[in-house]
């Protein structure tokens, strides 16, 4: 297949690329200009994608590290790293929001840009490594002296086979692949279609140890890449099963049919009339659990909106009611919504409760006296027991006033006990958010985003 026109549509154009390099190069030298303004022994480095070339058009966020000597107190590193990332923000007129990996960093808004400025270590190797921040700059390096400049391209093509098959970024709420190891697989398997093949052999355990590390069954992940700097770390941690079957069907498909559309996320519509329409020819029902955000960072939001999600669940299949599937969607600052499609919505008013055998005289009686209609199915006593809730509105509703019965996290339990709605989706679909509605669509045709 030619390539060609897809990569002049996701590479960074001369004007794209000079904007971003030049405005990049002015943050470092102003960085190191504060720092020796104020004897503060600290350096700063351009890292990630940008640094090495492979960031695809209209996606660059400029990452620049802070580095102080290895002798740096913490608390040091952290109060001077993050005052100097402010005070570059405000030299530059951008807007400044503090945030939280590892350890703080600030994140500044710069001339249409996001710009990360984080503190780290300055190490030579990864014994030396303090926090899981301070291996960027090694990662960084090791592809600039390892990736061809042919490989540039090739890695543009995956990252944007990824993104376009909803496998891409290794955050919480995707579970799919880092830059950095699409960048290895590249390194790895040669190019872009060499990765899609090579993936065609990839099963739970594969490992890739690209610097023959020997340390790869040490690891229990369904993918597992060797970091080429540091032998304890699997690149590919953060990938779930999930995302890694899907990775491989969508190359499967390509690979039998290729097409530039693979290139393009699917279309999904926030047609609400659509929506509907798809939902009645299923003959199933939508729940949606509806309450506020936190303020927490989105990679503390949506692990506690998935263990919430998977305790509504677990507590409904417990009470007989059938759930097809379930997903969680936040804009992250206002609203978050818990989805639940039912197979099984509506329950008889009684359900079957079974008592002890009826060999067992002491309990028996005591079963019997307590119940008067009693009787036996094999050797067990059982009676009818009124269901307090038929419906599974009302059930999640009565469920989530009762926050104690759930696992979920703090955060979230909070966002609940100030308030929450449940609602069959019909009654509020023209309400919903265009961008949910979409994210419905992907969830209600989930083949979509890996066969075009």
């Amino acid at each position: 297949m030619d390539y060609s026109g897809i990569l002049e549509s996701i590479r960074p154009g001369r004007e794209e690329y000079q904007r971003v390099m030049e405005l990049s190069e002015r943050l470092v030298e102003c960085i190191n200009g504060l720092a020796a303004g104020r004897g503060i022994d600290a350096e700063a480095f351009l890292v990630g994608s940008v640094a090495k070339g492979t960031w695809l058009s209209g996606g660059a966020d400029i990452d620049i590290f802070i580095h102080f000597p290895l002798d740096t107190p913490q608390d040091d590193l952290k109060e001077k790293g993050l005052k100097l990332g402010y005070m570059c923000i405000e030299r530059f007129q951008g807007k400044a929001e503090e945030r939280y990996a590892s350890h703080p960093y600030v994140t500044g808004y710069i001339d249409g840009y996001e710009v990360d400025f984080v503190p780290c270590y300055r190490i030579s190797n990864a014994s030396e490594l303090r926090s899981a921040v301070d291996r960027t700059i090694l990662h960084t390096e090791y592809i600039q002296r390892n990736l061809k400049e042919e490989q540039m391209d090739e890695v543009l093509l995956l990252k944007q086979f990824m993104k376009s098959t909803g496998t891409y970024g290794s955050e919480f709420r995707v579970g799919g692949f880092a830059g950095y190891l699409a960048e290895l697989l590249v390194l790895h398997y040669g190019d872009f279609e060499g990765v899609l093949k090579g993936a065609l052999s990839w099963r739970p355990g594969y490992i890739i140890d690209i610097e023959g590390h020997g340390t790869g069954e040490d690891f229990q992940e369904p993918l597992v890449v060797v970091d080429p700097v540091d032998s304890k770390r699997n690149v590919a941690a953060a990938l779930t099963l999930q995302r890694m079957a899907e990775f491989v069907t969508a190359a499967r498909n390509f690979l039998r049919e290729p097409k530039p559309e693979y290139f393009q996320k699917p279309h999904h519509t926030s047609d609400p009339g659509e929506i509907l329409e798809i939902i009645e020819k299923r003959g199933s029902k939508i729940i949606l659990v509806s309450t506020g955000v936190p303020d927490v960072p989105a990679d503390a939001l949506y692990p506690q909106l998935r263990k919430t999600l998977d305790s509504i669940v677990r507590n409904l299949k417990d009470e007989g009611f059938s759930v097809l599937g379930a997903d969680y969607w936040s804009d992250e600052s206002r609203t978050a919504l818990m989805l639940i499609e039912m197979e099984v919505w509506m329950l008889p008013s009684y359900r079957k409760r079974y008592g002890p055998p009826v060999w067992s005289r002491w309990h028996s009686d005591r079963f019997t006296e307590r119940h008067e209609r009693a009787w036996v199915e094999g050797s067990r006593l059982v009676v009818e027991s009124p269901r307090k809730d038929g419906n599974a509105v009302d059930y999640i509703k009565n469920l989530l006033s009762k926050p104690e019965r759930l696992r979920m996290g703090k955060h979230i339990r909070k966002e609940l006990i100030n308030g929450f709605s449940v609602y069959s989706i019909e009654d509020i679909i023209e309400s919903l958010d265009p961008e949910f509605l979409m994210f419905l669509d992907a969830f209600l045709n989930p083949w979509k985003a890996i066969r075009r």
